[in-house]
C-alpha cells in the first residue's frame, strides 16, 4: 500500500490532479484501510463501496480527457451522519430515522461532489448530535483511537477518530456545544468552527428533514489534519445557500500577518467559574512563553466577556432555545415544571451555574428570546471594537481535561468530569467553547501538544467575524515553527 492516504490532503489532491496517482487506487487502498483499522474503532458506521469505485473511475477518465478539475477532485473522504448524501442513508443515530435515504444532497455535499470530492461513507455521531460522547443504539460506541476506554468526544466523534486512525484524509463536522473543536481537542486534529452563517446548513439534521432555515448557534465546519487542509475544505465548502439567488457573495478577508512576528495574540486561560486542569494551563502558559520568544505580541485578554459567570447564562438561554424546537410536548411541560422550581429553590437545586437559564430557554416567549439575542449583538459588537482591536486572535482552553473516559449514564446533566480529581458538571465542558459559538465567531482547535499520558490537547484560536482565514493562518504559522501539529498513531 502506498503512503499517499498518509499526506496532507491538498498533496494528495495535487497528486490526482496530475495523475501521479489515480482515485481508483486510493479509493481501494482507503476503503482497505478502513477495514482493517475500524472494527476497535467504530467510527465509519456506513460504506457504499461500489458507488465510490465507480465515481473513482470516473473521476480518472475525466482527468484523463482533460475536463476540469476542481479543488478536490477525486478524493475520497467520509462524512459525519448528519449531513444528507443522496441514496446513502443520513441517520443523525437515530432508530427512527434508520430508514432516511434522502434524494437530494445537503448543500455542503453538493460543494464536495461539485469539487470532485468522493463520498465512500459515513461516520458515527450521538444521538441527533446532542453530547459531548459519540454513541447511540443504532451504530453503538465509538472509541478514542489513542485509548480504546476513552471517548472521542461528541458530536464529530466519529468524524474526528476516522482522521486521527487515518480513514480519511478530510471530513465536514458541525458545532454547536463544541462538537467540532472538542474532537478535535481529544483526538489531536484539527478542526474549524466557521463565523456565523458562512457554511449552510440546509440537509443537516438537525432539524428535521427538509429544512430550509439556518438554525441559530450551529455551524457546519472542516476537519482536517492539517492547517492548511482547513482553508482547502472551507473553501470549498463555504458560501451563499443556493436558494438565495445571487444577491450575495462570500469574501473572507487575508490575514492581517504572514509569521508569528507579526501577530497579536491575547490569552485567557484561566476562569473561576471554569477551571482546566493544571497540567493543561501549564502548557498552554508555556505556548504563550515561546510565542512571545518568538516575536509575537502576547498579552492577557481583558473583557468582560471572557467572564464566564456572565457569558454562560446567555449561551445557555439561547441554546435551550434552539434545542427545545425539537423537545416532545411532555419533555417540554416537564422543563417548564422545573423552569418554575428553578426560579424559586436554584440555590437548593444545585443546578451548574448559568444551566438553570437553558431549562428557562426552552419554553421561553418570542419577546425574551429577542432580548437575549439583542444582548448577544451587543456583545458581539463590544468584543469587535475593544478585544480584537487590540489583537488578531485570542487563545483559549477548549475543554478543562483531555479526552474523558466513557459515560452513558443518564440523565447527562449528573454525570460528572474529573478536573485534578476534583468532580466538576459534565457541562464544563461546553463553557471554553461558548464565547465563539453564541457570538458568531471563528475559532480554530489545533493540535499543540501530548500529556504525560501521551493524549493529545488542542489550543482554540479564536477571531473577529469573518476572520477564518487568519485564525487558520496562526494554526498553521504553529505548524511551521513545530508548536503545533498533528501526531501520527
Amino acid at each position: 500500500m502506498s503512503d499517499w492516504l498518509d499526506r496532507p490532503a491538498r498533496q494528495l489532491t495535487e497528486a490526482l490532479r496530475t495523475g501521479r496517482v489515480a482515485s481508483e487506487t486510493v479509493t481501494s487502498e482507503l476503503l482497505a484501510r478502513i477495514d482493517a483499522r475500524n472494527p476497535p474503532i467504530n467510527a465509519v458506521i456506513y460504506l457504499d463501496r461500489e458507488r465510490a469505485l465507480d465515481q473513482a473511475r470516473e473521476r480518472d477518465r475525466q482527468r484523463e480527457h482533460n475536463t476540469p478539475c476542481g479543488a478536490l477532485h477525486g478524493l475520497p473522504m467520509t462524512v459525519k451522519d448528519v449531513w444528507e448524501v443522496a441514496g446513502m442513508p443520513t441517520t443523525a443515530g437515530s432508530s427512527s430515522l434508520s430508514t432516511h435515504h434522502p434524494k437530494r444532497h445537503a448543500d455542503a455535499i453538493q460543494r464536495l461532489e461539485n469539487a470532485g470530492a468522493i463520498i465512500i461513507g459515513k461516520t458515527n455521531v450521538p444521538l441527533f448530535a446532542s453530547d459531548l460522547q459519540t454513541y447511540n443504539r443504532l451504530f453503538g460506541v465509538t472509541n478514542n483511537p489513542r485509548d480504546l476506554s476513552l471517548t472521542p468526544g461528541g458530536s464529530s466523534g466519529g468524524a474526528a477518530a476516522a482522521l486521527a486512525a487515518g480513514m480519511t484524509p478530510l471530513e465536514i463536522g458541525s458545532d454547536v456545544g463544541g462538537s467540532i473543536r472538542t474532537p478535535a481537542h481529544f483526538n489531536g486534529v484539527f478542526g474549524h468552527k466557521p463565523s456565523r452563517d458562512i457554511v449552510s446548513l440546509r440537509g443537516h439534521i438537525p432539524g428535521p428533514p427538509g429544512t430550509l432555515s439556518q438554525p441559530d448557534l450551529a455551524e457546519g465546519g472542516p476537519m482536517a489534519r492539517t492547517a492548511d487542509d482547513l482553508a482547502l475544505l472551507l473553501d470549498v465548502i463555504a458560501g451563499p445557500r443556493p436558494h438565495e439567488g445571487p444577491q450575495w457573495t462570500l469574501s473572507l478577508p487575508e490575514p492581517g500577518f504572514s509569521c508569528l512576528g507579526d501577530v497579536r495574540v491575547a490569552t485567557c486561560f484561566h476562569d473561576a467559574l471554569s477551571p482546566v486542569a493544571d497540567a493543561l494551563t501549564r502548557h498552554y502558559e508555556d505556548l504563550a512563553t515561546r510565542l512571545a520568544d518568538a516575536g509575537t505580541s502576547v498579552s492577557r485578554a481583558e473583557n468582560e466577556w471572557l467572564d464566564h459567570r456572565r457569558l454562560m447564562p446567555l449561551y445557555h438561554n439561547l441554546l435551550g432555545s434552539l434545542l427545545g424546537t425539537g423537545f416532545r410536548p411532555k419533555q417540554r411541560r416537564q422543563l417548564k415544571l422545573m423552569g418554575y422550581l428553578v426560579r424559586l429553590f436554584s440555590r437548593w437545586m444545585r443546578i451548574p451555574p448559568g444551566l438553570e437559564q437553558y431549562i428557562i430557554g426552552v419554553n421561553q416567549p418570542v419577546l425574551n428570546w429577542l432580548q437575549y439575542s439583542e444582548q448577544r449583538e451587543q456583545a458581539r459588537a463590544a468584543l469587535v471594537n475593544t478585544l480584537f482591536g487590540d489583537a488578531d486572535v485570542l487563545l483559549t482552553p477548549v475543554t478543562p481535561t483531555t479526552a474523558i473516559p466513557h459515560n452513558r449514564s443518564q440523565p447527562m446533566f449528573r454525570r460528572k468530569i474529573l478536573v485534578d480529581g476534583r468532580e466538576r458538571p459534565y457541562t464544563d465542558q461546553m463553557h471554553w467553547i461558548a464565547l465563539a459559538t453564541v457570538l458568531g465567531l471563528p475559532a480554530t482547535s489545533a493540535p499543540v501538544g501530548l500529556d504525560e499520558n501521551g493524549l493529545p490537547f488542542n489550543v482554540q484560536i479564536i477571531g473577529a467575524p469573518g476572520q477564518d482565514r487568519a485564525t487558520i493562518e496562526f494554526a498553521r504559522l504553529l505548524e511551521a515553527e513545530g508548536l503545533s501539529g498533528f501526531d501520527p498513531l
